[in-house]
């Protein structure tokens, strides 16, 4: 009852007995989650950071990387993986689902080192060498995952990536169009694949404005209560902001009841499930809200109880600097 009354399930996680303790707090109150605040990601992670695919194998048992975006995305940024990640592929070459599972978390991996080399800089202010090891590591990227999706044709996060290297890379609208298209047939209510095509259409690659903000509107609008995509909505006013000159232009009465809402609908309604990375839903919306001077931030903050996560806040100059001067602010 509790639960309903405050805008969060009654009912406790059902993986509450893998928790980990918080760590120490920093200044402000807050703390990086780390992890996805998993004992079981954690050794998943520690196992990829020391190179040990037997052990990688074996915490992978209680996942599904082929639907849990979340979990990949924690393997995708654990540097040196890309050096090893393939050979594992070949040793595993005669059983076709953890060649796959390699093959998959080597084109996660390839996608974001190929990031990692282009930076965040403006398109202009990247070296031509920076390119052509971007480009280099996003082809390897796309052999990659391309043969994943190919040995398990079921999995859904094969093609989440795929958007982003294809965004990457520039590839025709008709090859995006068919991944998002195949991504949406294996699960039409995805939200890594709704947040990926929310990038595509923002007008610095190449999309026009409004377009983005349309899509996420429309998915949401045919989800049901109490599901996590309402994030894309909170994501596509913060892309907004980002491509805006004007840094109040969400401070709106009519978006910061839309914002409002969709929280209400979304991560605060009582059928919510926090599922593992339910921290990062947290924080799209902390963020939109913070940005467009709504008081729900406050409710957003208070579950969070000061769990930080990069993603949105990079978007900011000084982004844990800005997650506590906003919570502050609520």
């Amino acid at each position: 009852m509790l639960g309903k009354l405050f805008g969060r399930s009654a009912e406790r996680p059902a993986a509450d007995s893998h928790v980990l303790p918080a760590p120490r707090r920093r200044k402000g109150g807050i703390y990086k989650l780390r992890a996805l605040g998993d004992a079981r990601v954690l050794a998943l992670v520690e196992a990829a950071e020391n190179g040990d695919w037997a052990a990688v194998k074996t915490a992978l048992a209680p996942f599904d990387l082929g639907r849990e975006q979340e979990v990949l995305g924690q393997l995708a940024v654990v540097d040196g993986v890309e050096e090893w990640i393939v050979r594992a592929a070949e040793e595993d070459k005669g059983d076709q689902e953890l060649r796959a599972t390699a093959l998959l978390i080597s084109g996660a991996r390839h996608v974001n080192w190929g990031w990692e080399a282009r930076t965040s800089a403006r398109a202009v202010d990247v070296s031509r060498e920076q390119w052509q090891t971007f480009y280099e590591r996003l082809r390897i990227a796309e052999e990659h995952l391309l043969e994943a999706a190919e040995l398990r044709p079921d999995w859904v996060t094969p093609w989440r990536h795929l958007l982003t290297s294809g965004r990457g890379m520039s590839v025709d609208d008709s090859v995006q169009e068919a991944r998002l298209a195949a991504g949406l047939r294996r699960d039409p209510l995805n939200l890594d694949i709704h947040l990926e095509w929310v990038s595509h259409l923002q007008p610095r690659w190449g999309g026009e404005p409004g377009q983005a903000l349309e899509f996420a509107q429309k998915a949401f609008a045919a989800a049901p209560d109490g599901h996590r995509l309402g994030c894309v909505v909170a994501m596509a006013r913060i892309e907004e902001w980002v491509e805006s000159d004007n840094r109040d232009c969400l401070q709106q009465p009519r978006i910061r009841a839309e914002l409002r809402e969709a929280a209400e609908r979304s991560i605060l309604h009582h059928t919510y499930e926090r599922r593992l990375g339910w921290q990062g839903d947290y924080n799209m919306f902390a963020m939109a809200l913070s940005l467009a001077g709504s008081s729900k931030a406050s409710n957003v903050f208070r579950e969070l109880d000061g769990a930080y996560t990069e993603w949105p806040w990079t978007f900011m100059a000084n982004p844990e600097n800005a997650y506590v001067r906003f919570r502050k602010a609520f």
